[in-house]
């Protein structure tokens, strides 16, 4: 077995790993501040659809973490590239919270259908006019497929479900350019001059964070937070590089153990 290269950059999931809506994972920010104190650059990666990328770094702001813009990769911009590339005109299935981040993306007369998580328009009348697009030929892009996420009060339906049910009736396959695709672990790298065996990737979904990590190559740490559930370790094959009570403790790993 060749050897494992040296650690230089790490991806952070979001909602669930550092904070909870709009509470921190306790201890979070400190635990942050020294990671960056490492020779390694941190990178943010995240499914989230509830909110363009500028609010959310509000809310994180407001939560006390110092985090940069630049630093911040979602699958709402995997998305919007994925527009531009193909010249298409969306019916958009997010929340309206998101839609600042497909400004100047047409979406008169659509060809094309994108489904984030867009509670709000997850009723018979819009479902139905994305099943006639996509029976007319639209493609069909899920920004990500997450059977569930996490909130204060429990876990929730995402918009995997509703993606699924898509494909199902229009007997077709979505573009999926969220986590967790190799393409999104690798654009999410990009320009740090990192591969990916030289990085980790720290979550709390087994599936999207963990396996999508490794499946592109790169080591996955689960978190017991936010969406976890016990035995989640074992939906995937092979199992998570590590798993960690909370971020915290997955910080004190790679500080002591992987530089």
């Amino acid at each position: 077995m060749a050897a494992r290269r040296a650690l230089k950059a790490v991806l952070v999931d979001l909602n669930g790993t550092l904070h909870i809506e709009d509470s921190a994972v306790p201890g979070a920010q400190e635990a942050l501040k020294r990671l960056r104190s490492a020779p390694l650059t941190v990178r943010f990666v995240t499914n989230t659809t509830k909110e363009s990328k500028r609010a959310l770094l509000e809310r994180l702001t407001r939560l006390g973490f110092d985090i940069a813009e630049h630093e911040i990769f979602t699958s709402l911009t995997a998305a919007r590239n994925l527009l531009e590339q193909q010249q298409v005109r969306p019916l958009l299935l997010v929340d309206d919270k998101a839609l600042p981040d497909f400004t100047g993306i047409g979406t008169d007369n659509p060809n094309a259908v994108v489904v984030g998580l867009a509670p709000e328009h997850f009723h018979y009348e819009m479902m139905n006019r994305a099943f006639r697009l996509i029976l007319d030929g639209a493609p069909l892009i899920a920004i990500h497929k997450a059977r569930y996420f996490k909130k204060k009060d429990g876990l929730c339906l995402g918009p995997g479900p509703f993606v699924t049910g898509l494909e199902y009736a229009t007997d077709t396959k979505a573009t999926v350019v969220g986590k967790p695709e190799k393409t999104f672990f690798l654009e999410a790298l990009r320009g740090t001059g990192c591969a990916p065996e030289e990085a980790v990737m720290i979550g709390d979904d087994c599936r999207d964070d963990v396996g999508g990590a490794q499946q592109a190559g790169m080591r996955g740490i689960l978190v017991r937070t936010g969406k976890y559930r016990p035995a989640d370790e074992n939906k995937i094959n092979p199992g998570p590089y590590l798993t960690c009570e909370n971020f915290p403790e997955a910080v004190e790993h790679i500080l002591k153990q992987m530089l």
